[in-house]
């Protein structure tokens, strides 16, 4: 007999730049038990690997290339085409000005470029 609800699981995307620290969070990721559904190398990419899903993930932590112009309105079509989908942002910039710019687009969380797996956890977690 099965008692109190079951626990949902966690599951998530990573879109971020091919960098070993981050292959090592994933794996750390899997070992906790957090299935990562997606891995890709930019958001683009990252949309189109969603739209094949049959069972739609928790969580996507996006690596942020500031440098890619397009980016911002990349964030807006993926929160316009899945809104339900908590979104964690990863970036080296600690800017005020993006911050808010990544809170108006429905961003849960920011984590800085140097955050371990406890700092990952802590951000999944509480979104």
């Amino acid at each position: 007999m099965e008692t109190g609800t079951p626990q949902q699981k966690t599951t998530l995307a990573l879109i971020n730049d091919k960098s070993p620290i981050l292959d090592l969070i994933y794996k750390d990721l899997v070992a906790s038990g957090i299935e990562v559904m997606i891995r890709s190398e930019n958001i683009e990419a990252g949309l189109s690997q969603l739209s094949a899903l049959k069972e739609l993930l928790n969580i996507c932590i996006i690596d942020l290339d500031f440098y890619d112009k397009n980016v911002l309105t990349q964030l807006q079509e993926l929160r316009k085409q899945y809104p339900t989908i908590k979104l964690i942002a990863h970036s080296e910039i600690d800017d005020e000005k993006i911050g808010r710019a990544l809170l108006d687009i429905g961003f849960s969380s920011y984590l800085l470029i140097g955050s371990d797996i406890i700092d990952f956890k802590k951000a999944i977690f509480s979104v």
